[in-house]
């Protein structure tokens, strides 16, 4: 009789941000190997994997599989086989294209078999080819409503056709994606775009409506994750309100960029929302004129993230942000491309992008920035709830920094540095911090905001903010 050992539980991977209509949205951990007494005879002793088989295939191709199950070939033992396998179940899964992927080990069968040989089944259901999805989404302080239509593994390989619609409280978006990975390499891949985005910033009194198509690729170099994008957008600016300001008016029609951009990530964070420990540097820089379009400008900005956990389970965590905009010829920057601070998701206490550069009560972001931040994590006092739902709340302790303006670019580096230095706007408080899964966060706090600057709109007092950036 042969040992036949499963490995693994159905799952319903979801590719897509909520619920997909007719699964299990149920969230998903890895199961762990028990040991079963019959493991001990053979855990000790070598073995052969002589076959692997993939049983359940309909319109996947066969050998966009073979690199994901490779490394079971090489187990040497019978541990190594039940981990290898597990490791492989998890490669199938994250392709996004099984709704169930099981594991079944058992002793090889035949005339060629080898008292030591296994055989590996693999047993997959794959998933529909059309499926749908709804959710809500959190941006910063701003909620959306998504509707999702996904046809997965549309040419057999992994690739991933989605349709999806936006519509929230400040912005509405539809857009049409093509994904495609290289076999093996699921890090490697491409994405194509064709979107439309429109969307309300009452801090500038501005409508912006961009139609655009993208092409990206990433892909892994050393410990880093690249990203390769050109862009071509036509936006349209209006005002939102009749009592925009002239300087809103006067940058209110139509422009046309064309951008080549690089990203590169460091992210060793257990969590992307509320870690405990890791870093993260996030590297950006944009080209826009060189490839068509009328916008001309060199944009830089980076974000480092550092977090420490101490004593009493609290965590240290410290920020920070940068950025730098360079027009490129006579023209000058457009409002759609300069940053923006303040508000509950950078520095808190000042109201939504409401600091820095602005005429008649419209904010028209600024060319150069940076901001930091200080905070300690600690858990709720008492530990109310201590092992469950208490566990998704943590008292917030922050100190928050930055500055924000426009340069003289005849001026130098060191005027430059002497103007982000100087009307430096900072503040400091406390609250609460509520973990949404690993997908958002909401703070409450009570902040009390300093070095207020001419024309700056404050928060002085409770401040509510959600969002998925925090600095």
């Amino acid at each position: 009789n042969g040992t036949v050992i499963p490995i693994g539980q159905s799952l319903d991977p979801l590719p897509m941000h909520g619920p997909e209509l007719g699964l299990q949205a149920d969230d998903i951990e890895a199961p762990g190997i028990e040991q079963d007494p019959k493991q001990e005879v053979l855990e000790n002793k070598n073995v052969v994997v002589q076959r692997v088989h993939i049983d359940g295939l309909g319109r996947t191709k066969e050998d966009l599989l073979t690199y994901e199950i490779a490394e079971v070939f090489r187990a040497k033992n019978l541990i190594d086989v039940m981990r290898k396998s597990h490791e492989a179940r998890q490669k199938l899964l994250r392709l996004g294209i099984f709704r169930k992927v099981e594991v079944v080990i058992d002793t090889s069968r035949g005339e060629d078999a080898l008292p030591n040989g296994l055989d590996v089944t693999f047993e997959v259901t794959e998933l529909r080819r059309m499926t749908g999805s709804y959710n809500t989404m959190v941006g910063n302080n701003e909620g959306s409503m998504v509707l999702g239509l996904k046809l997965p593994n549309v040419l057999g390989r992994a690739e991933k056709m989605t349709f999806q619609f936006s519509y929230g409280t400040k912005e509405t978006s539809y857009g049409l994606s093509f994904f495609k990975p290289q076999p093996g390499h699921f890090e490697r891949n491409i994405t194509l775009n064709v979107y439309k985005v429109t969307g309300q910033f009452p801090w500038s009194s501005l409508r912006e409506t961009d139609r655009g198509i993208s092409a990206e690729l990433s892909f892994p170099v050393w410990k880093t994750s690249q990203t390769l994008k050109w862009e071509g957008v036509w936006r349209e600016l209006g005002c939102l309100a009749r009592t925009a300001s002239f300087a809103v008016r006067e940058e209110s029609g139509h422009s046309l960029k064309s951008s080549l951009s690089h990203a590169m990530v460091i992210d060793t964070r257990n969590s992307s929302i509320l870690p405990r420990r890791g870093g993260l540097l996030k590297i950006h820089q944009e080209l826009a004129g060189y490839t068509g379009g009328d916008a001309s400008f060199l944009k830089e900005d980076f974000e480092i993230q550092l977090n420490k956990t101490l004593f009493w389970d609290s965590v240290l965590s410290a920020s920070l942000w940068g950025g730098l905009l360079l027009p490129i010829g006579e023209k000058p920057t457009s409002i759609a491309d300069r940053f923006y601070l303040g508000g509950p998701t950078s520095i808190r206490g000042f109201s939504m992008y409401s600091m820095g550069p602005q005429s008649e009560g419209d904010y028209l972001g600024g060319e150069a920035y940076w901001a930091g931040g200080v905070h300690l994590y600690t858990p709720l006092p008492f530990r109310p709830g201590r092992g469950g739902f208490g566990d998704l709340f943590r008292t917030h302790f922050f100190l928050n920094a930055g500055n924000l303006c426009n340069l003289n670019y005849g001026e130098g580096p060191q005027a430059h540095l002497k103007k982000l230095a100087e009307c430096l706007r900072w503040s400091y408080g406390l609250g609460i911090v509520l973990r949404l899964g690993n997908i958002a966060r909401l703070e409450l706090n009570y902040c009390i905001p300093m070095g207020v600057q001419s024309g700056d709109r404050i928060c002085d007092g409770v401040q509510f903010g959600a969002g998925i950036r925090f600095l």
